[in-house]
């Protein structure tokens, strides 16, 4: 597998979201390797996105979110779930995609068909906020076999407070996946692509 370069995050989110389904996330612990396929992720696109944390400006808890694209922006939603997210763009943007689910690849045990799930199932937590995700023990690379599939694109989950926000298209994930976190009824289907940087 071929770690993703800074220069992948550092473009459009909603170029690199749809792009991050099908690579491999990686959590590399002691002689352990956890791997998980993307296969649903939501972007969010900077202060003027209602539903984003970055809406809020920049504050203690944003503040990996307007950093360098291609660090992991971890927070801690109920007080109980972790979420991953990567963050997009250049400096200061203060965008970022949400990984929402994930293919167990290998030694993944338990389930991953949502944000925190997957993160207790690869052990992510808040101490990984702000980790360069050019390291050597968490990152998402391309698998070597690039996979053919179809993406679905449709609204976001949970966000229904944002306005207007709630009903954009910025959720992707591979049709038919069995771990895709929860449908959607209204869905737009994308030309499909295959998986490879």
């Amino acid at each position: 597998m071929q770690k993703l370069p800074r220069q992948f995050y550092a473009r459009a989110t909603t170029l690199v979201a749809p792009e991050l389904l099908g690579k491999w996330l990686v959590h590399r612990i002691g002689a352990s390797e956890r791997i998980g396929k993307i296969v649903e992720v939501e972007a969010y696109l900077g202060e003027h996105d209602l539903a984003s944390h970055s809406s809020k400006g920049l504050t203690e808890r944003t503040r990996t979110m307007f950093g360098p694209p291609g660090h992991a922006y971890v927070y801690l939603i109920y007080g109980v779930h972790h979420c991953l997210n990567v963050v997009t763009e250049p400096a200061g943007q203060g965008t970022a995609v949400l990984l929402r689910a994930l293919e167990p690849v290998q030694n993944l045990s338990g389930r991953t068909a949502g944000p925190g799930l997957l993160c207790r199932a690869l052990e992510i937590d808040r101490r990984l906020n702000g980790h360069d995700l050019l390291s050597d023990d968490l990152f998402i690379a391309a698998p070597e076999v690039g996979e053919k599939f179809s993406i679905i694109k449709g609204p976001r989950i949970g966000v229904d407070y944002a306005k207007h926000w709630a009903k954009r298209r910025l959720r992707y994930y591979i049709k038919g996946n069995p771990f895709v976190s929860s449908p959607i009824s209204k869905i737009r289907r994308l030309t499909p692509r295959r998986n490879l940087v």
